[in-house]
């Protein structure tokens, strides 16, 4: 029970200090450490990320900065694709479900680098279109039109298929996707994502538990050690938090990423 509140702990305090993809090293944790196959170790992670991104979220609901009515659309395309993910993920093998994770972490680990590379405006080098969803500084509220919606659905619908399929909480999708198609800011971007995640993770694991596939007895000293490191990791986040960080959590996840994809051909 200890390490599992360790382990918890662990992905709690690198979901509050990264935000995207932060809360995908749940999976691999559990498998390495605990042996776990990804279909059991999916839900688990989910469930722990889900609950430490809501307490993320309500603190950005607390300081106004979670753009919710961007979150509730997105999370609305996310449920629709969660429980697809949860069915798939139960029926795939765990060697080809392993490789699949790998290659997900993989492209985490080189998204999460290249978002380091950021233009001297703050926003990355490679998103220097305008974006379709754009802040009106006047009304504090986003301009709403149809490429925008459209842009914030599809992002949902990938977040929430993955999100089922992997057990993540698909912050590497909603993070970057808001920076691309929205013009808040970056702390703004962090807490809508986390409310996304916290609506979206609800949504699997109520369908796993409903299913059977949720061990609660691995799940709830991993879910207390989560709520405590995203406690911790928000405590220490104005200290910590930077591209050198952001650089690290990158280099973590493709060592990871390669010693699952070893494991799944081996």
């Amino acid at each position: 029970m200890i390490t599992l509140i360790l382990l918890g702990l662990l992905v709690g305090v690198i979901l509050a200090l990264t935000g995207a993809g932060g809360g995908i090293l749940a999976v691999p944790l559990l498998v390495f450490v605990m042996g776990l196959e990804v279909a059991e170790a999916g839900p688990v992670g989910l469930l722990a990320v889900g609950l430490a991104a809501s307490l993320g979220a309500v603190m950005g609901l607390r300081d106004g900065i979670v753009r919710y009515k961007a979150a509730l659309l997105v999370a609305a395309a996310g449920m629709l694709c969660s429980p697809i993910g949860l069915w798939a993920a139960q029926r795939l093998p765990n060697r080809p479900l392993m490789g699949i994770f790998a290659l997900v972490l993989m492209y985490v680990a080189w998204l999460t680098w290249r978002r380091t590379l950021a233009s001297p405006t703050g926003r990355p080098a490679f998103m220097a279109k305008p974006a379709p969803c754009q802040l009106d500084v006047n009304r504090g509220k986003l301009n709403w039109t149809g490429p925008c919606a459209w842009a914030l659905t599809l992002s949902g619908l990938v977040a929430g298929g993955l999100s089922g399929l992997l057990g993540v909480g698909g912050g590497f999708v909603l993070v970057p996707a808001l920076q691309r198609y929205t013009n808040v800011t970056a702390q703004s971007v962090l807490a809508t994502s986390l409310a996304v995640i916290a609506l979206i993770s609800a949504a699997g694991v109520a369908t796993s538990s409903a299913t059977g596939h949720l061990d609660w007895l691995i799940a709830t000293p991993f879910c207390l050690g989560a709520l405590a490191g995203m406690l911790l990791g928000r405590a220490a986040a104005g200290r910590l938090s930077g591209p050198n960080l952001q650089r690290g959590f990158a280099l973590v996840s493709a060592v990871v990423a390669v010693a699952m994809l070893l494991r799944a051909v081996l």
